[in-house]
């Protein structure tokens, strides 16, 4: 028996216990476990790296090339880009993007795996912060307005790529054209890259603050998808084997689904 049989048989089992919504909701909580978990490996090295006065070989020069581009009208551009990755836009945007996608597909979906990664994504953010309490830059150093919480992880950064991530995901399994589906990706990576690049840029977190803010919003992202994909495998075995118990001879077949 091949690996992918294997897993549909355990996929399957848990269904039967479980169902396809416990189930989602169980990876879920798991993976947000390993998600934080993975945001205290995060701090662990980081606080590693601290004591061996290593992170000034690639944090310092890197805020130093940035304070020497600034220029007012390109801190104002960078400034407007790093704000929508804000506390106060950024829900907003989600939200938007929730309705407009629910209305597009006419489907529940968004309305659940948004605001869910959402959540998972200020908790790691959260979780991060209080861990390591790092220090953002020196306020000499940065663009106004300050920021005076923890610098690691960039929660701008983490919460920006999980809300990208989650909605190209959405428009992916909904729109069929490769070329569209690489476009819906490539913007969701810019926009993400973006707001990540405009937090060091203005010196509100350093470069390592940021990409732990990738590596971490990626981490969630992946739990979240593949617990809505798990939610349909469940979904589709229960139906199987309800139609087979229907059908003893075997004549009913549920097809494969489309929406996935």
């Amino acid at each position: 028996m091949d690996e992918g049989s294997g897993l549909r048989r355990w996929i399957a089992a848990i269904g039967r216990r479980l169902g396809p919504n416990a189930t989602m909701w169980v990876l879920l909580a798991v993976g947000a476990v390993l998600t934080l978990g993975f945001s205290w490996a995060g701090g662990e090295v980081y606080e590693s790296v601290v004591q061996k006065d290593e992170l000034a070989a690639l944090d310092q020069p890197v805020l130093t090339w940035a304070v020497a581009a600034r220029t007012p009208a390109l801190d104002t551009a960078v400034t407007v880009v790093t704000n929508i990755g804000g506390g106060v836009i950024a829900p907003i945007v989600a939200a938007v993007a929730m309705v407009l996608l629910a209305v597009w597909m006419r489907h529940w979906r968004p309305l659940v795996l948004v605001p869910a990664a959402a959540l998972g994504s200020l908790l790691a953010t959260i979780f991060g912060k209080q861990l390591t309490a790092r220090a953002r830059p020196p306020h000499e150093l940065a663009v106004p307005p300050y920021e005076y919480s923890a610098s690691f992880p960039s929660g701008h950064t983490l919460n920006a790529t999980v809300i990208a991530g989650i909605v190209v995901y959405l428009v992916c399994l909904r729109v069929r054209s490769a070329w569209t589906r690489a476009a819906v990706i490539c913007l969701g990576a810019l926009y993400a890259l973006a707001i990540g690049l405009s937090r060091v840029f203005l010196g509100h977190h350093w470069l390592t603050d940021v990409v732990a803010a990738w590596f971490l919003g990626c981490a969630w992202l992946t739990v979240v998808i593949i617990a809505h994909q798990v939610f349909h495998l469940v979904r589709r075995a229960r139906a199987e084997r309800a139609t087979a118990e229907a059908a003893p001879d075997g004549g009913g077949r549920v097809p494969p689904s489309s929406s996935l």
